[in-house]
């Protein structure tokens, strides 16, 4: 399967913070915000951002001294044996915090095996996930997060996709046709929020943006009764926004 990778703004923020965490990593007495930009080549401005979402998360602390070193996070991620638990721990942390100043469901997605699977979600009561009334294995076509990530996938890589599985008429706003969808997926822009107005269920709508780490496809979404539809793009820009920290720990 090739890919159609067109780096978004938080892949550049990513591999920027991947440099910072590298740079601190090697400085093991810790390393001050002075030295940190001029190894990293990046702007004062640029660097405070960083650091700053980096402390959050728990990848860098600052030391009494004022240096910067490597945080528990990076330690538990850099660990083998436990990798795979402390990934999922520390996305879910994300997609609650997410879920929390967003006011809606959030979730993760992948491409595994030729396969859209939903790897993760935070939800509440005051914000519901959408019923997976029809599989969303089958629905790439209708969701967000299926167009999200055939949008990831070169044109052979869809068309593989569509041919097997069918695309069945959800609502009536469901596109059935894979002529119309291979044309709108090819137009859209990889920076643009991919939108599920009522297409895979009437009530809900959702949008997602892509976070594809290395060779891997994946998305983030964000779903809404229809009644709060007016939004969404707010959501999904905030989501773009916040996309960072969820490459960040894929990428690590």
């Amino acid at each position: 399967m090739a890919l159609k990778h067109e780096p978004t703004a938080p892949y550049h923020s990513a591999q920027d913070a991947l440099r910072v965490l590298e740079t601190v990593a090697r400085h093991t007495t810790g390393i001050t915000d002075t030295e940190l930009a001029r190894h990293t080549a990046l702007t004062p401005e640029r660097l405070t951002s960083l650091l700053r979402m980096l402390r959050r998360e728990g990848y860098v602390e600052q030391i009494a001294d004022g240096t910067y070193v490597t945080g528990e996070a990076l330690t538990r991620l850099g660990s083998a044996h436990d990798r795979e638990a402390a990934l999922r721990e520390r996305l879910q942390r994300t997609l609650v915090r997410l879920r929390d100043s967003v006011g809606a469901a959030v979730y993760i997605s992948r491409y595994v095996d030729g396969e859209v699977k939903v790897t993760q979600y935070a939800d509440s009561p005051a914000a519901p996930a959408v019923n997976e009334w029809v599989d969303f294995r089958v629905s790439a076509h209708a969701t967000a997060v299926g167009k999200s990530l055939l949008t990831q996938l070169d044109h052979n890589g869809r068309r593989d996709h569509l041919s097997r599985h069918k695309m069945a008429r959800l609502t009536s706003r469901t596109i059935t046709s894979d002529k119309l969808l291979l044309s709108r997926l090819e137009a859209q822009p990889p920076t643009v929020p991919v939108l599920d107005l009522q297409e895979y269920a009437v009530g809900t709508v959702c949008a997602a943006v892509p976070i594809t780490a290395g060779a891997s496809v994946g998305c983030l979404a964000v779903s809404l009764p229809v009644e709060q539809a007016h939004r969404l793009r707010q959501a999904a820009d905030a989501l773009n926004r916040n996309a960072t920290p969820v490459l960040l720990s894929l990428a690590i």
